[in-house]
């Protein structure tokens, strides 16, 4: 029952979303001829507003259909007029108002792939993570990223810089321990789901494990199917030390040894901390090291300077 229910929603918004494009069309190209905004503007709309209403009712005012033009002119290069639209129409609203072409299908395409809600999506584009993600990509690799998404094949596609966790609703300058920090992201582990990507499944928390006497615990221990692999996450409230490097190098090694099995790839270690020095997180761990340090702030980043270091980066040659 609920299954059915499930197809039928999803029919009846396919239809209203392809039939809405299509108004957005006719009001483009049949009423303004093809320009973006009419020569005679706010009249065309008001008055399609009233002959469209007198025909079927409810739901054609003209900020609708402001909003149906909006959404025909940033999806109007597709193959098809309908092409495949398998997000909600509100989805659609709000992607059509990102002007970057290349980031606007990256977002539909991974709303699309991990089925978010329309306040998820609006969570991910807040948190910049096409920025974040482009970063850390090449010329080629951003494009990719319009075309395909995030594709997670390796160790580094499942990195960020920095990582977002303003749903902890921890303040910037407030004072709290690791222990606080990784409870909070415990309680919220839905969210922090969300912001590691693709593929993770929760393992544990505080895994322990020991070795001549001694006991050490791995604070947050995931496991990655897409790369077959452990994620280990150590936290660390402050400025990253060599030390932390260090002792999660050991935590790896001994995953590797006593925990993956052969068919299993090797563990991946992230290290979540406040601040970092590059050149000593370069100098300590060996070129091909699984491990990584990454930042992490609990306000939303400033969107706009993120787009600027992309487009100073991608203005390099």
């Amino acid at each position: 029952m609920h299954s059915a229910r499930s197809r039928a929603y999803q029919s009846i918004n396919e239809i209203m979303t392809k039939t809405y494009f299509e108004i957005g069309r006719r009001i483009v190209e049949e009423e303004q001829k093809g320009k973006n905004r009419a020569d005679y503007g706010k009249e065309l709309l008001k008055n399609l507003s009233i002959e469209l209403t007198k025909e079927f009712g409810k739901g054609f005012s003209v900020a609708n259909l402001k909003n149906m033009r909006q959404f025909y002119l940033a999806f109007k290069n597709r193959q098809t007029a309908s092409s495949e639209f398998k997000l909600s129409y509100s989805h659609y609203i709000f992607l059509s108002r990102i002007k970057n072409d290349d980031e606007r299908d990256f977002y539909e395409i991974e709303a699309v792939k991990n089925s978010w809600s329309l306040r998820e999506l609006r969570r991910q584009f807040d948190s910049a993570l096409y920025e974040r993600l482009a970063l850390s990509k090449d010329k080629e690799k951003v494009k990719e990223l319009a075309k395909k998404g995030q594709i997670v094949e390796q160790a580094k596609d499942i990195i960020k810089e920095p990582y977002v966790l303003e749903f902890l609703g921890l303040e910037e300058k407030s004072c709290y321990s690791e222990s606080e920090l990784e409870q909070k992201l415990i309680d919220k582990l839905e969210h922090f789901l969300l912001e590691l990507g693709r593929g993770f499944t929760f393992v544990a928390r505080q895994k322990r494990f020991t070795f001549e006497e001694e006991h050490f615990r791995v604070d947050l221990v995931f496991y990655n199917r897409l790369l077959k692999c452990f994620v280990l996450i150590d936290l660390k409230i402050g400025k990253l030390k060599h030390q932390d490097l260090g002792q999660m190098m050991m935590y790896v090694n001994y995953f590797d040894r006593f925990e993956k099995t052969e068919d299993e790839n090797p563990t991946i270690g992230i290290i979540l901390c406040k601040d970092k020095n590059e050149t000593l997180v370069e100098l300590t761990l060996p070129k091909d090291s699984t491990i990584y340090a990454s930042k992490y702030q609990t306000i939303l980043p400033n969107k706009e300077e993120l787009k600027k270091l992309l487009d100073n980066k991608n203005g390099e040659k």
